[in-house]
């Protein structure tokens, strides 16, 4: 009879992951480094993940939308626009530099052409509203007409190039933070 899975261990496996990964690479990291760092065998490791393919998506469903929860759980749905986008960038602008290994890796799996279309509409979905929010600001003229997934790429670079230079200066984090915003809003503003 087959032992039942502990989340314990299914979570610790996700953690190594993400550490290996930031460290190595998705590409270059072996399942046997994760299994090693997260202190399982690697026949355990498959007992939860059938593939590296496997855990890989599972990890970018587990990131994308813990990164929705910390960026939506208190989003101030009753804000001007400006409130919002900023709400939203100052969210994401701490959860980065907070989490700087998860970020890296994000930013592999992103691109990485092992994740499967259910795994991005999953990772995806919380996020609709922030679209929609976009759009229709857009339609109601309160930003530049351009197209939101241009937006959305110009908040996710300026924001990512902010986090860079907080970790280079971080006593200047509030500085940066908000510099960051500023340039990002005066793009899209109309105001």
């Amino acid at each position: 009879m087959a032992r039942p899975r502990s989340e314990d261990k299914r979570k610790a496996i996700l953690d190594a992951a993400v550490a290996v990964f930031a460290q190595r690479g998705v590409g270059a990291t072996p399942t046997s480094a994760i299994s090693k760092a997260a202190g399982v065998a690697e026949g355990t490791l498959f007992t939860y993940f059938a593939t590296k393919d496997a855990l890989v998506n599972e990890l970018y469903r587990a990131l994308k939308l813990e990164m929705a929860d910390v960026l939506l759980s208190t989003f101030p749905r009753a804000a001007d626009i400006r409130g919002k986008y900023q709400h939203f960038w100052n969210t994401y602008v701490h959860w980065g530099v907070a989490n700087a290994d998860k970020r890296k890796v994000m930013a592999q799996l992103h691109v990485l052409e092992n994740i499967t279309a259910e795994s991005r509409a999953i990772g995806y979905a919380p996020f609709a509203e922030i679209e929609r929010m976009g759009v229709d600001s857009i339609r109601r003229k309160q930003i530049r007409d351009y197209p939101h997934p241009f937006i959305a790429a110009m908040l996710g670079a300026m924001a990512e190039t902010t986090m860079v230079f907080i970790a280079q200066e971080s006593r200047k984090r509030a500085y940066y933070c908000a510099a960051g915003f500023e340039l990002f809003w005066k793009g899209i503003s109309l105001e």
